[in-house]
């Protein structure tokens, strides 16, 4: 990224001079690569976005306004990140009807109940890949199959699982696809979303014409850059590396069941992010626990990071049916990339000490 913060300072749009085809060549590139990656057949399948959260609005708005004389229903998920049901609910009041299907216990959506509810009217279904809080995996390729077969588009939100799952656009049959770069070690404030060859979307942000007319605006060529190396580098050795953490974290959750009574696990059952350990702690609300590890210089969070400035209890928790004494006494453990065995057991020993005060 550093030469496109220095002397590289062409904007990719400008087309008449060789500081912007030095530019519009490494977004290409960029392009190019992304794709690949994700399985998508051609480069002009990805729009780059400012993050996940611009990219969950265009695909779910842009299809809706695009296909309305289609049909006006769009089927989602109660656990849907807040960028999904807000962009939803936003639709609701230009006379779109949303359904939000009600999950299971371990947060996965029941496929016959998905099918149930699709009518003649529906245009989309958006259902994540993976979930931010508490890191269950739903049954994308299933979905992507009954979608088609009922020829209605399907959007994933697969922030939290590039990277650290296997992703293909074609083999799961996504049409739609959010993702984001610092979920993967990228930077902050680059996404793109990925919309399948002759699907429409309709722009929401308008200018320019940038990226093939979908999202106009001035590319961010450095965070661009970036963000597709970044997305190369957490793919490559990608198993061996979720094996690890897995390992890690299911030491964790061994430790905290073995030492905290009571103690609830968020999605046990269902596949799960090998980084994600979400727990309800009897006992102690989830704020004087959240103290006790900060001031240790442990960093946790009660929630989503986009919602954890706030102690409400999550959306997601209830959701999944909680029992409402524990549904304020939720944390939310993630592991990554540079965390070790050490610092899993003092963590580990930490958090039972303050869950259970002698």
């Amino acid at each position: 990224m550093l030469p496109f913060f220095t002397e590289k300072f062409g904007n990719a749009s400008s087309k008449n001079h060789p500081f912007g085809w030095e530019a519009e060549a490494a977004v290409d590139s960029a392009r190019e690569q992304v794709a690949r990656l994700i399985g998508a057949s051609s480069p002009r399948e990805i729009v780059f976005t400012s993050g996940a959260t611009e990219s969950d609005n265009l695909a779910i708005k842009g299809v809706a306004q695009a296909y309305r004389e289609r049909g006006n229903h769009i089927v989602t998920c109660a656990t849907e990140h807040k960028a999904v049901l807000d962009a939803c609910k936003a639709l609701e009041k230009q006379g779109f009807k949303v359904t939000y299907l009600r999950v299971q216990t371990n947060g996965l959506v029941d496929l016959q109940r998905l099918e149930d509810s699709l009518t003649d009217k529906t245009i989309l279904v958006s259902i994540m890949a993976a979930n931010n809080e508490i890191g269950t995996i739903q049954p994308v390729e299933e979905i992507g199959r009954l979608t088609k077969k009922k020829g209605i588009f399907f959007h994933t939100d697969a922030t939290q699982a590039v990277g650290k799952i296997p992703v293909d656009v074609d083999k799961m049959a996504i049409d739609l696809l959010s993702l984001t770069a610092h979920k993967f070690y990228g930077p902050k404030g680059v996404g793109a979303l990925y919309v399948r060859s002759g699907i429409e979307v309709e722009a929401q942000i308008r200018g320019g014409g940038q990226e093939f007319g979908r999202r106009a605006g001035t590319e961010n060529v450095a965070g661009i850059v970036g963000f597709a190396r970044a997305l190369e580098l957490v793919l490559d050795g990608a198993e061996a590396r979720a094996e690890r953490i897995a390992a890690l974290r299911d030491g964790l959750e061994a430790t905290l069941v073995a030492r905290v009574p009571g103690l609830l696990v968020n999605g046990a059952g269902a596949p799960r992010l090998a980084n994600t350990l979400s727990v309800a702690v009897p006992g102690v609300d989830a704020e004087q626990l959240l103290i006790g590890l900060d001031l240790a210089g442990v960093a946790v969070s009660a929630g989503s990071a986009c919602t954890s400035g706030a102690l409400d209890v999550s959306h997601v928790v209830r959701a999944i049916g909680v029992p409402e004494p524990l549904a304020g006494h939720v944390l939310r453990l993630t592991l990554g990339i540079g965390t070790t065995r050490e610092e899993i057991d003092r963590v580990g020993d930490l958090l039972s000490r303050l869950a259970v005060p002698a």
